[in-house]
């Protein structure tokens, strides 16, 4: 995890024009109980070559950092790590539905409907939190590794791993118990996993820059690949029919391999502070969601060795992280706007000099 560009320990680090101004780890805070929520405000927006607009925003309660997103099509809802807690919003609505709480300092949350269980990875805390999908009631903890980060749910082995940054591990639980059943030595700082269904899961090891794939059932690496010319890997998304692996870069570039060879395909350019990548196989779409140039690009899979980029759709500063519904193929970001703290001085860090400005945090809900 870079340190000259973010510090996505707690909550997550954000670049803004170059100069990081306020990771989430900037922002702590009591949980709040759910509250009811405006309506959805609709906002004009071009649209561009791909379709992709601004459809509406959604204000969230809240005014603590967040990191990873997650969207359960068969109940539209959207799950936000949001400091201590998680917050659930059904995006049709613009509702609060649910809050999760109880946690300390969460970063990754997925989903395992299959035993109704969902999980959250608390970094702080060095915990994954389980919850029950339909009362959204806290379950139990497993202990992870100090810096739990990322995670993945992987249905072919039927477990969850995480990916713990600072301790450059990764926890596997079991995803009906929530019991841990083993831990695996990644050499190096994880950042987001991917899992293609066949039994395998990819994470991206920011500190190295490459891209390691696990045996999900043996729990043990099968390969090392590097994402050269691409550093500083972080969002990581799947292209699971074809075996492509979409891997976004801090130093600008989307390098996508083959997931079968570990082999670069090609590269294409991608936007300022990418945190979240995600690829639509109903569009042939993949996305970098740049939270530093405050924008989203749009990169099309023309066939399985050719892909171009579409455009760079402007959000907002700081959205940086993703989440999709691969039916409708809306995506969502979240991000807020940001001030001076004023009890910054001189000796204050510089990802602490900034603050989430209180009650501007919301979604943006982009779509065709």
């Amino acid at each position: 995890m870079t340190r000259v560009f973010t510090f996505k320990r707690f909550f997550g680090g954000m670049i803004l024009s170059g100069i990081l101004i306020a990771g989430a780890a900037a922002f702590a805070g009591a949980n709040p109980a759910p509250q009811p929520t405006a309506a959805p405000t609709a906002q004009a927006s071009a649209v561009g070559p791909s379709g992709y607009h601004l459809l509406k925003t959604i204000p969230i309660p809240g005014d603590t950092g967040w990191d990873y997103l997650k969207f359960q099509p068969s109940t539209h809802r959207l799950f936000i790590t949001h400091g201590t807690h998680v917050v659930v919003v059904n995006v049709e609505s613009g509702e609060v539905v649910g809050d999760i709480g109880g946690m300390e300092g969460i970063h990754g949350v997925v989903l395992a409907p299959q035993f109704n269980h969902g999980f959250v990875t608390d970094g702080r805390g060095a915990k994954l939190w389980m919850f029950d999908l339909k009362t959204l009631k806290v379950l139990g903890s497993a202990a992870a590794d100090p810096d739990a980060d990322g995670d993945v749910y992987d249905p072919y082995s039927k477990r969850v791993f995480t990916m713990n940054g600072d301790s450059k591990t990764s926890t596997v639980v079991d995803a009906k118990t929530g019991k841990v059943v083993g831990h695996i030595d990644l050499g190096g700082g994880p950042e987001f996993p991917v899992a293609d269904g066949r039994g395998h899961v990819y994470a991206n090891i920011e500190t190295t820059s490459e891209i390691v794939e696990i045996d999900s059932r043996a729990m043990k690496i099968t390969h090392r690949w590097p994402v050269a010319p691409g550093k500083g890997p972080s969002g990581l998304a799947i292209d699971a029919k074809h075996h492509i692996l979409f891997s976004g870069c801090r130093n600008g570039l989307m390098v996508i391999l083959n997931g079968e060879t570990g082999k670069v395909i090609t590269t294409e350019p991608i936007g300022q502070g990418v945190d979240a990548t995600r690829f639509d196989p109903g569009t042939g779409y993949a996305f970098a969601s740049n939270g530093g140039s405050g924008d989203l690009t749009v990169i099309h899979e023309d066939s399985p060795t050719k892909f171009h980029v579409v455009e760079n759709v402007k959000t907002e500063r700081g959205a940086r992280t993703m989440a999709l519904d691969p039916a409708s193929h809306d995506i969502f970001l979240v991000t807020g706007k940001f001030e001076p703290n004023p009890n910054a001085t001189a000796n204050t860090p510089r990802y602490r000099r900034f603050r989430l400005t209180p009650g501007s945090f919301h979604v943006l809900v982009y779509g065709r």
